[in-house]
C-alpha cells in the first residue's frame, strides 16, 4: 500500500467517525428509544389481566382472596412483565501490595592439570599464557526486585425498576432495566441485567444488587462533559497505530 492511499484510507476513518458528533453540535444528546429493549417487549407482550379473583373464586359472594390483586395478597414481582426495584448500594475498598526479592549466585571450575602428563607436554609448545591446565572458569550472578500496589475506593448509591423479561422452568427470573437522566445537556444512563430468585424479592417488591446472579450494572453518560473526558479520534488512532 503506497503512502498516500493510507493517508487517504487513514483521513476517510476521522472523517466519518467525526460524523456522529458534529450532528450533536448545539444539540442535547437524546434518549434512547425503549422500542429495541427486550423489557419493552416483556411489557407489550404480557396477556391482560385475568378475571378477578372474585369472579374465580368457587365462591362468588366471598370477600375473601388471597391473589396478588387482593388487599393481602403478595404483590412482589413474579411473572413476566411485572416490575421490581433494583437497590445498588455499593461501597467497595481494597488494598493490595506485595513485595519480592529473589537473588542467585553461581561459580563453576574446570581444568586438567595432569593428564597422564600430556597438559605440561603441550603446555610448553603453545603461544603465550595459554595452558591446558587451567581448563574453564565460569561465573554468573543475579537479582529481581519487583514492588506493587493497588488501592481501589468505589462508591455508587442508585435504585433502578427493572421488568422480568424471561421466567425460565426452574423458576429462577431474568430481570433487565434501564434509566436515563439528562440535566444540563449531559445524559446518564443507568443499566441493569441479571438472574434472580423469587424468594430474595423482598415485600417492598425490591430487591439488592448482591442478589442479582450474572449481574451485569453500567453506570455512564453522554454529553459535553463525557466527551471532554475522554481523547480525541486522532488520538486513539494514533495510539492503536503506534508501536510505542
Amino acid at each position: 500500500m503506497q503512502p498516500a492511499q493510507a493517508f487517504v484510507i487513514l483521513a476517510s476513518a476521522i472523517v466519518l467517525a467525526a460524523c456522529e458528533p458534529l450532528s450533536h453540535v448545539g444539540r442535547a444528546p437524546d434518549f434512547s428509544s425503549l422500542e429495541p429493549r427486550r423489557e419493552h417487549h416483556a411489557l407489550y407482550n404480557v396477556p391482560l389481566p385475568e378475571q378477578t379473583e372474585v369472579q374465580r373464586s368457587t365462591d362468588g359472594a366471598s370477600l375473601w382472596s388471597a391473589g396478588q390483586r387482593s388487599l393481602l395478597g403478595d404483590r412482589r414481582a413474579s411473572r413476566q412483565g411485572d416490575i421490581l426495584t433494583v437497590v445498588i448500594e455499593i461501597n467497595d475498598r481494597a488494598e493490595i501490595s506485595n513485595t519480592s526479592a529473589r537473588g542467585r549466585t553461581g561459580s563453576q571450575s574446570a581444568g586438567m592439570p595432569e593428564m597422564f602428563g600430556l597438559p605440561g607436554a603441550i603446555d610448553r609448545r603453545l603461544p603465550g599464557q595459554l595452558s591446558l591446565s587451567r581448563g574453564m572458569e565460569l561465573e554468573s550472578a543475579s537479582s529481581f526486585q519487583g514492588s506493587g500496589s493497588v488501592s481501589r475506593n468505589e462508591r455508587l448509591t442508585l435504585r433502578v425498576a427493572t421488568t422480568i423479561v424471561e421466567r425460565l422452568p426452574n423458576g429462577v427470573m431474568q430481570i433487565e432495566g434501564s434509566q436515563e437522566v439528562r440535566v444540563n445537556n449531559e445524559l446518564r444512563e443507568l443499566l441493569v441485567t441479571g438472574y434472580i430468585r423469587p424468594e430474595d424479592i423482598s415485600r417492598r417488591n425490591e430487591i439488592p444488587y448482591d442478589r442479582i446472579a450474572g449481574a451485569r450494572i453500567s453506570y455512564g453518560g453522554r454529553g459535553h462533559i463525557s466527551q471532554m473526558q475522554q481523547p480525541r479520534y486522532g488520538q486513539q488512532i494514533a495510539e492503536i497505530f503506534l508501536p510505542f
